[in-house]
């Protein structure tokens, strides 16, 4: 079969990079059915709103106390294992032991939250409920063993680990549904999902002739991680606050009813935003090897892939808008139908997310990364502050036009950087279709 072609890539070199990411490609593909069909529509039909809410709420807090024990590590122990693979038990050793020693350390963190939370406003989430999912946080350490198979440029493998975890996911739920069992066993099913996916990857790292009983702690190694990672789990955690606190402060603004419907919307609305992670992984190689050659080119192709962004995102945008009644009204039970005018606002949070992903990775090959994390704050800060105002207010449709302004500020404040201001114009012209008028014409 042949890949579509993306105007301004050479073929023969996009579908190249593109099968050299496609394993990953495949699972993030499964991710999203998983995340989909069984979340966004069994679970949610088997359900009440309430519960959903009640369900979703442990994560709105262990979502930050999972970036904060990843610690950052992952992206960076792939880079030393790409250039010391000597040294491979040693990176793996000392960063498992960095992770799960901040995943143990996250618990009283997440005790304190949950209190001061409940402090202001009781809870309809039993605390118990939350440390069993904060569990995450300490089983996700094994996760470490990405970066190894990252560095190996071993995809197929990661694809393998994500398409076991999620068959294993998948098949709980439905069972547990079945079985009409109550709520405490679909948030343990939430732990179980991490620890599914935990045990893959150590059931394929010892298949692969590798033994974690090698593994080795290094405090000089250790030292090394923390110094040069930190900036990464500050970026992580700003992310986390950035795309999830609006979640968070429903629960405890609104009846947990409204934050069953609301989760229920955001499952919908993300499940696709897999696809521009996958396409900038494809063309990135081709933008870098343009920018060290040509100059012109690399600024064409990062128009091109600006469009083809707008392209994607809108295209799903107007689908999910124009159809979210019908979609609700035929696929879920009455009481999530107010969800219907939230997905079709929610939604078009998409296009400034696709532009995001693809202007990321213009940052990285300028060395822009401390600018990166700025324009993250940035869109936390927004979503924040009119999430305060407008949720008491306007209910879950004020935090979907909060997130949907948070997003549109996050992409776009590199137009307030001088040196960044022509990569912003270049996004408007995509965002207003002035470039894709401008190709369609010329021909």
């Amino acid at each position: 079969m042949r890949i579509p072609s993306i105007p301004g890539f050479d073929q023969q070199a996009f579908e190249k990079y593109l099968k050299n990411t496609g394993w990953l490609m495949l699972a993030k593909v499964g991710v999203m059915l998983v995340k989909s069909v069984v979340t966004t529509f069994a679970l949610s039909n088997y359900l009440e709103a309430s519960q959903f809410g009640i369900l979703n709420y442990p994560m709105t807090i262990v979502t930050f106390s999972t970036a904060i024990a990843a610690l950052g590590l992952d992206g960076f122990v792939t880079r030393e294992l790409i250039s010391r693979p000597e040294k491979k038990e040693a990176y793996l050793g000392t960063a498992f032991i960095l992770r799960l020693l901040a995943g143990f350390g996250t618990l009283p963190l997440v005790y304190l939250a949950y209190h001061i939370i409940n402090s202001a406003k009781p809870l309809q989430t039993p605390f118990h409920y939350v440390l069993i999912v904060a569990f995450i946080a300490v089983v996700q350490s094994v996760n470490i063993i990405d970066s190894f198979f990252q560095s190996k440029v071993q995809g197929k493998y990661i694809m393998y680990v994500q398409l076991a975890g999620n068959v294993l996911s998948t098949l709980t739920k439905l069972a547990f549904i079945v079985l009409k069992l109550p709520l405490i066993w679909f948030v343990y099913s939430l732990l179980l999902d991490a620890v599914f996916v935990a045990g893959s990857y150590l059931v394929m790292y010892q298949l692969k002739g590798n033994h974690i009983q090698r593994w080795k702690f290094d405090s000089s190694i250790a030292g090394y991680l923390l110094k040069h990672s930190w900036p990464l789990a500050f970026s992580a955690v700003l992310n986390t606050i950035y795309m999830k606190i609006d979640q968070g402060m429903i629960g405890t603004y609104l009846e947990i009813k409204q934050l069953g419907i609301y989760s229920n919307v955001a499952n919908l609305s993300e499940s696709y935003y897999f696809i521009p992670l996958a396409v900038v992984s494809s063309v990135f190689p081709a933008i870098m090897h343009a920018r060290n050659t040509d100059q012109e080119r690399y600024y064409k192709r990062l128009q091109n892939l600006y469009d083809l962004m707008v392209v994607l995102s809108v295209g799903a945008a107007i689908v999910l808008s124009f159809g979210s009644t019908y979609i609700y009204h035929w696929f879920l039970k009455r009481e999530y139908w107010a969800g219907a005018p939230v997905l079709a606002v929610y939604v078009w949070a998409g296009v400034f997310a696709f532009l995001g992903v693809a202007s990321g990775q213009y940052l990285i090959a300028e060395g822009y990364t401390k600018l990166a994390m700025l324009r993250t704050a940035a869109g936390a800060l927004v979503n924040v502050i009119l999430n305060i105002f407008w949720i008491p207010r306007y209910g879950i449709m004020g935090a979907a036009y909060a997130t949907l302004i948070a997003y549109g500020v996050a992409a776009f404040f590199i137009l307030f950087i001088p040196r960044t201001r022509g990569q912003g114009i270049q996004m408007l012209k995509s965002l207003f279709l002035i470039s894709l008028f401008q190709k369609i014409t010329n021909r």
